[in-house]
Protein backbone atom coordinates (compact mmCIF):
# COMPACT_ATOMS: atom_id res chain seq x y z
CA UNK A 1 0.00 0.00 0.00
CA UNK A 2 1.09 3.50 -0.79
CA UNK A 3 0.38 6.15 1.83
CA UNK A 4 0.16 9.52 0.09
CA UNK A 5 -0.17 11.51 3.28
CA UNK A 6 3.09 10.18 4.67
CA UNK A 7 4.95 11.11 1.49
CA UNK A 8 3.69 14.69 1.74
CA UNK A 9 4.67 15.08 5.38
CA UNK A 10 8.15 13.69 4.79
CA UNK A 11 8.93 16.30 2.12
CA UNK A 12 10.82 19.38 3.30
CA UNK A 13 8.66 22.39 4.10
CA UNK A 14 10.58 24.71 1.79
CA UNK A 15 9.70 22.72 -1.29
CA UNK A 16 6.03 22.60 -0.32
CA UNK A 17 5.82 26.35 0.21
CA UNK A 18 7.59 27.06 -3.09
CA UNK A 19 4.99 24.96 -4.91
CA UNK A 20 2.10 26.74 -3.18
CA UNK A 21 3.34 30.27 -3.94
CA UNK A 22 2.64 30.20 -7.66
CA UNK A 23 -0.83 28.79 -7.01
CA UNK A 24 -1.66 31.61 -4.57
CA UNK A 25 -0.23 34.24 -6.89
CA UNK A 26 -2.21 32.83 -9.80
CA UNK A 27 -5.42 32.85 -7.77
CA UNK A 28 -4.85 36.35 -6.39
CA UNK A 29 -3.57 37.64 -9.70
CA UNK A 30 -6.54 36.25 -11.57
CA UNK A 31 -8.89 37.80 -9.05
CA UNK A 32 -7.24 41.19 -9.20
CA UNK A 33 -7.17 41.05 -12.99
CA UNK A 34 -10.88 40.26 -13.03
CA UNK A 35 -11.74 43.18 -10.75
CA UNK A 36 -9.40 45.52 -12.63
CA UNK A 37 -11.10 44.64 -15.92
CA UNK A 38 -14.53 44.91 -14.31
CA UNK A 39 -14.14 48.26 -12.57
CA UNK A 40 -11.31 50.15 -14.32
CA UNK A 41 -11.22 49.08 -17.92
CA UNK A 42 -14.65 47.89 -18.73
CA UNK A 43 -18.14 47.39 -17.46
CA UNK A 44 -18.36 49.67 -14.42
CA UNK A 45 -16.81 53.13 -14.51
CA UNK A 46 -16.61 55.68 -11.71
CA UNK A 47 -19.44 57.73 -13.15
CA UNK A 48 -21.70 54.71 -13.48
CA UNK A 49 -20.87 53.56 -9.94
CA UNK A 50 -21.67 56.97 -8.46
CA UNK A 51 -24.86 57.16 -10.50
CA UNK A 52 -26.04 53.80 -9.17
CA UNK A 53 -24.97 54.56 -5.58
CA UNK A 54 -28.33 56.02 -4.40
CA UNK A 55 -30.15 52.98 -5.76
CA UNK A 56 -27.73 50.64 -3.96
CA UNK A 57 -28.16 52.57 -0.72
CA UNK A 58 -31.95 52.32 -1.12
CA UNK A 59 -31.68 48.55 -1.65
CA UNK A 60 -29.47 48.21 1.45
CA UNK A 61 -31.92 50.18 3.59
CA UNK A 62 -34.80 48.14 2.20
CA UNK A 63 -32.92 44.93 3.06
CA UNK A 64 -32.29 46.12 6.62
CA UNK A 65 -35.97 47.00 7.03
CA UNK A 66 -36.91 43.55 5.73
CA UNK A 67 -34.56 41.84 8.20
CA UNK A 68 -35.83 43.97 11.11
CA UNK A 69 -39.42 43.20 10.14
CA UNK A 70 -38.78 39.46 10.12
CA UNK A 71 -37.08 39.66 13.54
CA UNK A 72 -40.04 41.58 14.97
CA UNK A 73 -42.48 39.04 13.50
CA UNK A 74 -40.60 36.14 15.09
CA UNK A 75 -40.52 38.00 18.41
CA UNK A 76 -44.28 38.64 18.25
CA UNK A 77 -44.99 34.97 17.42
CA UNK A 78 -42.94 33.86 20.42
CA UNK A 79 -44.78 36.32 22.66
CA UNK A 80 -48.17 35.12 21.36
CA UNK A 81 -47.22 31.48 22.02
CA UNK A 82 -46.07 32.36 25.52
CA UNK A 83 -49.29 34.24 26.30
CA UNK A 84 -51.52 31.49 24.87
CA UNK A 85 -49.79 28.92 27.09
CA UNK A 86 -50.29 31.21 30.08
CA UNK A 87 -53.99 31.67 29.22
CA UNK A 88 -54.51 27.89 28.99
CA UNK A 89 -52.77 27.41 32.33
CA UNK A 90 -54.84 30.12 34.04
CA UNK A 91 -58.04 28.78 32.50
CA UNK A 92 -57.42 25.29 33.86
CA UNK A 93 -56.54 26.76 37.27
CA UNK A 94 -59.79 28.79 37.23
CA UNK A 95 -61.86 25.73 36.38
CA UNK A 96 -60.29 23.63 39.13
CA UNK A 97 -60.75 26.39 41.74
CA UNK A 98 -64.36 26.89 40.66
CA UNK A 99 -65.09 23.17 41.00
CA UNK A 100 -63.42 23.13 44.43
CA UNK A 101 -65.51 26.13 45.55
CA UNK A 102 -68.72 24.54 44.32
CA UNK A 103 -67.90 21.39 46.28
CA UNK A 104 -67.03 23.29 49.46
CA UNK A 105 -70.18 25.43 49.28
CA UNK A 106 -72.53 22.44 49.37
CA UNK A 107 -74.82 22.43 52.38
CA UNK A 108 -73.39 19.19 53.76
CA UNK A 109 -69.79 20.39 53.48
CA UNK A 110 -70.64 23.70 55.17
CA UNK A 111 -72.44 21.80 57.94
CA UNK A 112 -69.36 19.66 58.53
CA UNK A 113 -67.12 22.73 58.77
CA UNK A 114 -69.33 24.68 61.19
CA UNK A 115 -70.07 21.62 63.33
CA UNK A 116 -66.61 22.01 64.89
CA UNK A 117 -67.61 25.54 65.99
CA UNK A 118 -70.71 24.28 67.75
CA UNK A 119 -73.18 25.62 65.22
CA UNK A 120 -75.84 23.17 64.16
CA UNK A 121 -78.17 23.02 61.18
CA UNK A 122 -81.73 24.28 61.62
CA UNK A 123 -84.38 21.61 61.69
CA UNK A 124 -87.35 23.99 61.92
CA UNK A 125 -88.07 26.50 59.21
CA UNK A 126 -87.31 30.11 60.07
CA UNK A 127 -90.10 32.22 61.53
CA UNK A 128 -91.16 35.57 60.21
CA UNK A 129 -91.33 38.42 62.72
CA UNK A 130 -93.98 41.05 62.22
CA UNK A 131 -93.64 44.44 63.95
CA UNK A 132 -96.64 46.72 64.14
CA UNK A 133 -96.26 50.48 64.09
CA UNK A 134 -97.65 52.34 67.12
CA UNK A 135 -98.61 55.53 65.39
Amino acid sequence: MNNQFRVKTEEPEEEATEREKPDKEAKEGGLTIFFRKLFVEGVVSKETATGVLPYLIFLCVLGMIYIANSHMAVKNIREIDKLSKEVKELSSEYKSLKADLMFKSKMTEVAKKVDTLGIKELIEPPQKLIVEDKK
